[in-house]
């Protein structure tokens, strides 16, 4: 008989068996099967290389189960099958099919006659005993592996095992003797069923299952003869061989083959193993789970009960819930928590103790404190129970909603919104808007509302609607604060790159964009289409897809492209025809107009005139605007409140449309329900309680006619183009023209002297105050419409202004208004800095206005802004028709307004879209007040003496004005800021004063230079040219000045889009003054290499360059304030462009000459002190690059001028970085050559640059080398010469204590010099007491070595080489020249270890002397 292989078998045992087995011819457990190539085109062809070998083993299948879905096969043949139609299907199937018997001969008959027999419990009874559920049975658990059971087997099987545990049997007291009936139990059984994990079907021999029945025998003799102890021992040696995965397979494996026990002679039943293993854990451990730490009763914090579901089985770490919860924190910690909030989005102090009933405190880190952090909420949001997932959203959207307010800048470390949108919370709502339930849907649409809209942003913007411009927004969209590497590349790969972004990517940069890429549209159009959410998830809604549109252009464009959106928001919320709902709320919004409706396609409009059309026609949205203004508000079948608003709307989204002259049939049609309108407003009383719907339905009527009045007077201008065009394609006329509208005017006016008499009664000054504005722009708009008319009168109309000319007089007269004008300055935007107390982030910007309405602002109620704004955008129109009317509006430039204008001036407003859209109406105001002051100017002497005022806030005011303002600039450029009225110091002794104050401050001016005021006294004469210089370079705002024009001036036909260019800077960047020179610098400097010379450059490029330094030398000597936004390295920056953009331009006596000036002033005191060149000039990577090109070109072509020698010197000073002077004494060292620089040219103290001692080794051993080289020569580099013998001096005399490489380098420089045969120099470095600009040499000398220094060099040289006076110890020295290319390098015998420079040659001293 066979025999199994023991471990103890060497190699020449096994191969023993293996040759007895062959030899016996007996049946192998595996064998080989020759299976056919499936994948041949043919079933009966052979190919030895094509056959595999395939083991097929008993009881598994002959394929692997496929965990995922697999890709399906590619077969190699199947392309090269070739099938006709005219072949017979039934020779196909003859052909290709396969006979059963190939099938049936892989049948094998499982062999079963080692697998136990269960007999049936022999009972007295007939029949089996019903079992009902209701009767309490012990069933084991259906949850592990192989017990996937009904519950009737499971009944079955806990009442077999029941029979077997007895209650007469105590296993902890005979634990020994279970074990041992336990042993005999299964050799009992094993008669039958052998072992239960191993039955030997696999062996494939008629002896196998003896075989395996002997060995388990063998086993159970073994067990009968050990102990306790070393059943326990072997137990433990088992478990800790073993792999834990393999026991848990051997465990579910007994579960799974364990038989039903038979009872046990003697009447008694035997407890199966299980059992025994079970009931002795409390001593030994006998199973094979691991060890667990045993738990009283008295230790859990309920007591269990036999009769509770699932108690069955204790589980003590989740019964922990159940304690008593711990004391919060001590109040008197400091160390920093995690923030926890309530269900109302507050946050919960550590140390506040609340009760367990407010359901704060179901989770598990820090179980003590009430509130849910936000990873607890992040968590509940995706949870299994929908009032979870619901209540989690919610409370997002409250934590929210009060960050966006600031209320926890106070007491948490870091933003909120930045946190939750790094944790991923647009992908959280986005997933939540995809819930099946519909409160999970309706809290995932609040908690986005919450994050997207801000209400208090859109009532500012409501606000503001009837301002000049107040249609025009900036489109929200986040700043770009790192430069994107694709600007450069075309368009069309820009954008396919924007598409291969993932969604987070995306979303992080943007978040509207984000929301737009994960489909958001779609689904808040099914959310509508299908959920049908009750009223205020709608109006969530509509306001989620309004803060969308004003994302961008293109953001409004997909949602009007979004399919079925706009037609369901207008079919649903603006019907033609409704019912009347009653008292109550309406639970349901569909078929009522809604106000967020209109807004929305409002928005929509103002994106451009294109998308206004299409909503006007393609949706039949003109008709819905007659049929809901067609009709009083008391006519809709609507509230009163709700009708107001949705009149209000309609009157807006008119007004928008009036804005592109579209729409304009309308007021044909509708002139008379109009005209009822405004001359019946109703009363406006501070009692009225729906004043505001009131005044703001008004004030948006007056917007609408000031727009039609607009369109009206462009009438005659695109119908006298049409007809002059000849057939050419042109913008046809609109369908109103001036007759149209010229009867309004009467009734407008009747209504504004109205108001201005309201001004005196304080029941109606605020009433009076918030209409005004919008009649003064109305009138503006009329009389300059009026005035381009064929049907202008001049003597009447002058004699119309003149009666309205004494009602502003009243206006501006009445205390109301100068007390509004006091106020100015604390409620402008430029001198005060707004506070944002609210949370903001940069991928979602917002306008950061909570609070606006009580908090002083420009967009206030009280703000005197809109007013003083109205009515100087009135006077600019009056005044340029009756220009004599000019002197009567003196008193609009009072005291207030020129205090408010000093400290406009001064202010450094920043520039964020936070304010951006604020500061752009403050902008107004201050254009139109020096609009004002250029007519006065001339005519009234009072005025004139504040131009330098007018002139500095003009300048200022230029590097303010932002996108959308180009007109503004042009204006400023062409009227103030080159007049000679507004720089009165050019004809009032200003250059004289200049060159007083040249000599009284001593300044020395070169030979080649010119006196700075006879520079600034030509610069005077030649403003009309200098203008014109300036204009030119910035031709390329053209385009943008026109449109710029046309938004002022409601030049509506022209008028493309309401949204502003997006926000990238200023118009005009703030150094404006040097842009033609940097223009030339681009253009030739860079393409160039600077090599060109004068007459190679552009035509005309000496006048711009001379014209340009003329104008900066004016602003920097009488309006410096105006140039102190740019930094002192950016004008030193782009000055150097003067030497960069040619070879010779700075050698021309007129550039020489202004740039000498600049100089000069560069070098006085206050600038040296403000000059700080390690900032990055704006443009340039860093002032060291600029440097280095300024290096090589002064190597190039500078042939020791001493202006350029000058301005390479200027940066060398001590304060600057170190770079720059390793660069010159490094790599550029050719150039000390010709630095002749005197210190008499050079106007810098000269203890700039040799105070304090320099400390930078690596330029100590450069100055040294250069100076003893030769390279450095007093004769050749004065300046220079002294700076470096005052740092060597000051550094190897040093009584600092230093590292061990600065002494051991100080040694080797003294060595060096005292070794050296250059006496003059020697003397020099040894000697050298001060730096002295004033002396010839530029240094003082001691006239012998002082004592220390003295017993210095002793330190050094030892005893053996005393220092001297003399000249000796020429023994000692030796001197060799080497030369490396054209320089003549010196090397000093004596300390040759230092040597690094491969030019340096060694010599033995006595060969030298030979």
């Amino acid at each position: 008989m066979l025999r199994r292989p023991q471990p103890s078998d060497s190699e020449s045992d096994l191969l023993v068996e293996q040759q007895r087995f062959l030899s016996s011819g007996a049946q192998a457990a595996a064998s080989v099967v020759r299976r056919p190539d499936k994948r041949r085109p043919q079933s009966g062809a052979t190919d030895e290389h094509g056959q595999r070998d395939v083991v097929s083993i008993e009881d598994l299948p002959d394929e692997v189960p496929s965990l995922t879905p697999a890709p399906p096969k590619k077969s190699r043949v199947k392309s090269s099958r070739v099938t006709f139609e005219l072949d017979d299907a039934e020779e196909q199937m003859d052909k290709h099919d396969t006979h059963i018997s190939a099938v049936l001969s892989r049948i094998i008959e499982k062999d079963t006659s080692s697998v136990p027999v269960s007999l049936p419990e022999f009972t007295g009874l007939a029949f089996p005993k019903v079992l009902h559920r209701s009767e309490h049975c012990e069933m084991p658990d259906a949850s592990g592996p192989g017990c996937k059971k009904s519950i009737f087997a499971r009944q079955i099987t806990a009442k077999r095992k029941a029979r077997f545990s007895g209650p007469g049997l105590s296993f902890q007291a005979q634990t020994k003797k279970d074990l041992v009936v336990g042993c005999k139990m299964d050799t009992d059984q094993a008669a039958v069923a052998g072992s239960r994990l191993i039955s030997g079907q696999g062996l494939m021999v008629p002896s196998g299952s003896e075989e395996i029945l002997r060995n388990h025998r063998e086993n159970q003799e073994k067990l009968e003869g050990m102990s306790e102890s070393e059943i326990l021992n072997e137990q433990k040696k088992l478990l800790s061989r073993l792999d834990p995965r393999l026991v848990e397979f051997i465990k579910s494996r007994k579960a799974q083959n364990s038989p039903p026990s038979a009872p046990a002679p003697g009447g008694q039943s035997t407890p199966p193993r299980d059992a025994v293993a079970r009931s002795s854990s409390a001593h030994v451990d006998v199973g094979m789970e691991p060890d667990q730490e045993s738990v009283s009763e008295a230790d859990l914090p309920v007591k269990p009960h036999k009769d509770w579901v699932h108690m069955d089985k204790l589980e003590p770490e989740k019964l922990e819930w159940m304690r008593d919860l711990p004391p919060p924190r001590n109040r008197g910690t400091n160390k920093a928590m995690q923030a926890r909030f309530n269900f109302a989005g507050m946050l919960i102090p550590p140390t506040e103790d609340l009760p367990t009933h407010l359901g704060l405190h179901h989770h598990g880190e820090e179980p003590e404190r009430a509130g849910y952090s936000l990873q607890e909420l992040f968590l509940l949001s995706r949870s299994q129970v929908i009032q979870q997932r619901s209540l989690a959203l919610s409370t997002l959207a409250n934590i929210i909603s009060k960050a966006r307010y600031g209320e926890y800048r106070s007491s948490l470390k870091g933003c909120v919104l930045p946190s939750l949108l790094d944790a991923g919370l647009l992908f959280l709502l986005r997933f939540s808007l995809d819930d099946s339930v519909e409160g999970v849907v309706c809290a995932a649409v609040h908690t986005l509302h919450a994050l997207l809209v801000c209400a208090e942003e859109e009532a500012c913007m409501d606000s503001t609607f009837s301002w000049i411009s107040g249609m025009a927004s900036f489109p929200l969209l986040p700043s770009a604060d790192e430069e994107d590497d694709d600007e450069n590349e075309p368009l069309k790969e820009t954008k396919e790159k924007q598409n291969d972004k993932s969604d987070y990517e995306v979303a992080r940069q943007d978040v509207v964009r984000g929301l737009l890429k994960m489909n958001l549209l779609p689904r808040l159009r099914y959310i509508l289409e299908v959920v049908c959410p009750p009223p205020h998830v709608i109006h969530n809604i509509m306001e989620i897809i309004i803060r969308l549109a004003r994302h961008s252009t293109s953001s409004a464009t997909q949602v009007l492209d979004c399919p079925r959106l706009i037609e369901g928001i207008v079919r649903d919320f603006l019907p033609s025809s409704w019912l009347a709902p009653g008292p109550a709320p309406p639970k349901s919004l569909y078929g009522i107009p809604q106000t967020s409706a209109l807004k929305l396609l409002r928005v929509l409009s103002t994106a451009g005139r294109h998308l206004c059309a299409r909503i006007l026609n393609s949706f039949g949205v003109k008709e819905r605007l007659s049929c809901l203004l067609s009709a009083e508000p008391g006519d809709l079948l609507l509230q009163e409140a709700e009708a107001l608003r949705i009149s209000t709307e309609a009157y807006r989204l008119w007004a928008v449309a009036a804005r592109y002259g579209q729409a304009c049939d309308l007021y044909l049609d509708l002139y008379p329900a109009l005209l009822k309108s405004l001359q019946c407003p109703g009363p406006l009383t501070p009692s009225e309680p729906l004043l505001e719907e009131r005044l703001q339905r008004l004030l948006a009527l007056v917007c609408l006619l000031t727009q039609i009045t607009h369109t009206a007077g462009c009438h005659q201008e695109l119908q006298t183009a049409m007809l002059s065009s000849g057939g050419e394609q042109c913008l046809p006329p609109p369908p109103v023209c001036w007759e149209h509208v010229s009867g309004l005017q009467q009734t407008l006016v009747s209504h504004l002297k109205s108001f201005l008499k309201g001004l005196d009664g304080e029941a109606q000054k605020e009433i009076s105050l918030a209409l005004i504005p919008a009649y003064l722009i109305y009138l503006q708009a009329y009389y300059h419409q009026l005035s381009l008319q064929k049907s202008f009168s001049p003597v009447h109309t002058l004699e119309e202004l003149e009666g309205l000319a004494s009602e502003l007089m009243t206006l501006l007269s009445h205390r109301v208004v100068q007390e509004l004008m006091k106020n100015l300055k604390s409620f402008s935007a430029v001198c005060s800095a707004l506070q944002n107390h609210g949370e903001t982030t940069a991928s979602l910007p917002g306008l950061s206005c909570p609070g606006w309405k009580d908090s002083p602002g420009p967009a206030s109620s009280t703000s005197p802004l809109p007013l003083l704004t109205g009515l100087a955008f009135l006077l600019d129109t009056v005044t340029s028709i009756h220009k004599g009317l000019a002197l009567k509006f003196t008193s609009l430039l009072s005291e207030p307004v020129l205090e408010y204008l000093h400290c406009a001036a001064r202010a450094t407003p920043t520039l964020s879209l936070t304010r951006a859209w604020l500061l752009r109406h403050e902008h107004h105001l201050l254009y139109l007040l020096l609009r004002l002051a250029h007519r006065l100017v001339p005519v009234d002497p009072e005025v004139a003496k504040q131009t330098p005022l007018f002139h500095q806030m003009a300048l200022v005011l230029l590097t303010w004005l932002l996108p959308g303002s180009e007109f503004l600039a042009y204006e400023l450029l062409s009227t103030i800021i080159f007049s000679k009225s507004f720089i009165p110091e050019g004809h009032s002794g200003g250059p004289e004063a200049v060159e007083l104050g040249e000599l009284r401050l001593q300044e020395k001016i070169s030979s080649s230079g010119q006196a700075v005021g006879s520079l600034l006294r030509e610069a005077c004469a030649q403003l009309p040219s200098i203008r014109a210089c300036f204009l030119t370079h910035l031709a390329h705002l053209e385009p943008a000045v026109a449109v710029s024009q046309n938004s002022l001036f409601g030049r509506t036909p022209w008028i493309t889009s309401q949204f502003l260019p997006e926000l990238s800077g200023p118009t005009v960047p703030s150094d404006w003054p040097y842009l033609p020179l940097v223009s030339l610098y681009e253009r030739a400097g860079v393409s160039e290499g600077g090599g060109l010379s004068v007459e190679e450059l552009p035509p005309g490029a000496l006048i711009t360059v001379t014209h340009c330094l003329q104008w900066l030398l004016m602003l920097d000597v009488w309006r410096e304030e105006a140039l102190k936004v740019i930094p002192a390295v950016a004008k030193l920056a782009r000055l150097s462009c003067v030497f960069l953009c040619s070879s010779d331009l700075f050698l021309e006596r007129p550039i020489q000459s202004l740039t000498w000036a600049f100089f000069r002033l560069l070098t006085r005191e206050s600038r040296l002190n403000s000059m700080d060149l390690s900032i990055r000039p704006p443009g340039l990577a860093s002032f060291q690059d600029l440097y280095s090109a300024l290096l090589a070109q002064y190597e190039a072509v500078s042939f020791g001028d001493p202006l350029f020698c000058c301005w390479m010197l200027l940066p060398l000073q001590r304060r600057s970085s170190v770079d720059l002077r390793l660069a010159v004494f490094g790599e550029h060292v050719g150039m000390l050559r010709s630095l002749n620089v005197t210190m008499e040219q050079l106007s810098i103290p000269l203890e700039r640059y040799t105070s304090p001692p320099e400390d930078c080794l690596a330029l100590l051993r450069l100055y040294f080398r250069c100076l003893l080289t030769g390279v450095l020569k007093q004769r050749w580099c004065p300046v220079l010469y002294v700076v470096a013998l005052s740092h060597i001096n000051s550094f190897i005399f040093s009584q600092h204590a230093a590292s061990q490489e600065v002494e051991a380098a100080r040694v080797s420089m003294l060595r060096k010099i005292f070794y050296l045969t250059d006496e003059v120099l020697k003397k020099h470095l040894l000697r050298f007491r001060l730096p002295q600009q004033q002396s010839d040499c530029g240094f003082d000398l001691y006239e012998q070595l002082p004592p220390i220094r003295t017993k210095r060099l002793e330190q050094v040289l030892g005893p053996q080489d005393p220092p001297s006076n003399d000249t000796g110890h020429q023994d000692q020295k030796v001197e060799v020249f080497c030369y490396s290319g054209t320089k003549k390098l010196w090397w000093i015998m004596g300390d040759m270890e230092d040597t690094k420079d491969e030019s340096f040659a060694t010599v033995d001293s006595k060969s030298s002397r030979e």
